[in-house]
C-alpha cells in the first residue's frame, strides 16, 4: 500500500473532520445528515491517517509530490 495522499490533501481532510466536528457539537446537525457526515468525516479522518486513499488508486491519483 503506497501513500498516494500528499501533505496539503491531509491537512484539507482532517479540517474537513474538524469542521464537522465542530458543526455537530454546535448543535448544527443533526438525524440523518448528522449520520452522513460523520461517516463523510471518519473515511476522510482514516485517510489521512494512513495517506492512502482508495479511490484514488482505483483512479490511479496521487497528490504526494514525487521528486
Amino acid at each position: 500500500m503506497n501513500s498516494n495522499v500528499g501533505t496539503i490533501d491531509r491537512i484539507v481532510r482532517l479540517a474537513v473532520v474538524a469542521a464537522i466536528a465542530l458543526a455537530y457539537w454546535l448543535g448544527a446537525l443533526g438525524g440523518g445528515l448528522a449520520i452522513a457526515l460523520g461517516v463523510v468525516a471518519l473515511v476522510a479522518f482514516v485517510t489521512s491517517v494512513f495517506s492512502f486513499c482508495p479511490a484514488y488508486g482505483l483512479l490511479g491519483m496521487s497528490t504526494c509530490k514525487r521528486g
